[in-house]
């Protein structure tokens, strides 16, 4: 019989990896655990429930409805990290500025927390695959003060820990500490995640593209382009085109199958729409983990500067050959643009 290895296992099992660390990256990462959990069965009632679904009648700064689940998902994850020392400040997708705990209450730790609660909300009512994204980072300001700004403005290669949590036909927690990607599935009967994808592996190449084509007049030349060679009929093509609007969901698939999935700029959305800190370093981080690739159509995803808190960025992210196939395209036919 097969042995069942518990993320809380794996996790104390790990902790020689990070002998700066002393444990605490391993509390950081239980929190975590132990939130999504919490946010896990509140998305799997929310159709029962009412007081959960549905708009919240707020627009965050993104200028996006909140949805209650949001919220909910929001507050849940900042109580969790209130509870750990080992974080100095957090912020979430949903919040306008840092969240900066009190060094009076204990929170002079090494860390910083930034996350999107719960991505791809706008599928709630409707019963699509949601996630959570988030990436841990040592902060840049001196251990004992109050988290600043800059403890957030990090390249994505200075990421300590990265990962999501989808909510779909099973709960799993996916993550990287720069060490390779391993994933973990919620049993819900005995409550605990175990390992059930070890040393994830993104395929080199796929078979699937991931975009919003409702988009294509928007798309620079070499975009488009690039679209239309996704779909001719030549060295293993037409790729088959698959696009849940989960960027979660999406890119959980990709890694596991092969794909790529991209977000690019567009008449509609010059930089892009998603977030560089929120959505676009921690899942960079992952799939770089597993031997995929992530960028903004010309530079790694993860060597860009962050210079504002909400700051969005084009993603292209997923099988190394297909993502440098890409780029082939914007070189070509977008040059220096």
């Amino acid at each position: 019989m097969k042995k069942v290895v518990t993320l809380g296992q794996f996790i104390v099992k790990k902790q020689e990896d990070f002998p700066y660390a002393t444990g605490e990256l391993s509390n950081l990462l239980s929190a975590l655990r132990l939130a999504s959990k919490i946010v896990s069965r509140e998305v799997n009632k929310a159709g029962l429930v009412d007081d959960i679904r549905g708009a919240s009648g707020v627009t965050n700064i993104q200028g996006e409805t909140q949805m209650k689940l949001d919220d909910y998902a929001n507050m849940e994850f900042i109580n969790s990290m209130m509870a750990q020392e080992e974080i100095c400040g957090m912020a979430s997708e949903e919040d306008d500025d840092i969240i900066v705990f009190d060094t009076e209450e204990g929170h002079n730790g090494k860390y910083v927390l930034l996350i999107d609660p719960l991505d791809g909300s706008s599928n709630i009512n409707v019963n699509v695959s949601i996630g959570t994204i988030f990436s841990i980072y040592r902060r840049v300001s001196p251990v004992g003060t109050k988290a600043v700004l800059e403890d957030f403005f990090q390249k994505g290669r200075e990421q300590v820990a990265a990962g999501y949590v989808v909510y779909g036909s099973s709960t799993m927690m996916v993550f990287t500490t720069g060490n390779g990607v391993n994933g973990f599935t919620y049993d819900s009967s005995i409550g605990t995640f175990c390992l059930s994808h070890p040393n994830m592996q993104m395929p080199v190449d796929g078979s699937i593209y991931s975009v919003n084509e409702g988009n294509y007049r928007y798309f620079s030349d070499g975009v488009k382009k690039y679209i239309k060679y996704c779909q001719e009929e030549d060295e293993g093509r037409p790729y088959a085109a698959r696009y849940i609007g989960s960027l979660v969901a999406d890119f959980h698939r990709n890694l596991i199958k092969g794909g790529i999935y991209f977000y690019p700029a567009s008449g509609m959305s010059p930089k892009g729409k998603l977030r560089l800190l929120y959505e676009n370093n921690p899942l960079a981080f992952i799939a770089e983990q597993a031997g995929g690739m992530a960028t903004d159509g010309r530079q790694a995803i993860l060597d860009l500067q962050p210079t504002e808190l909400h700051e969005r960025c084009p993603l292209f992210i997923g099988s190394k050959n297909m993502v440098e196939k890409v780029h082939e395209f914007i070189a070509l036919y977008d040059g220096d643009a």
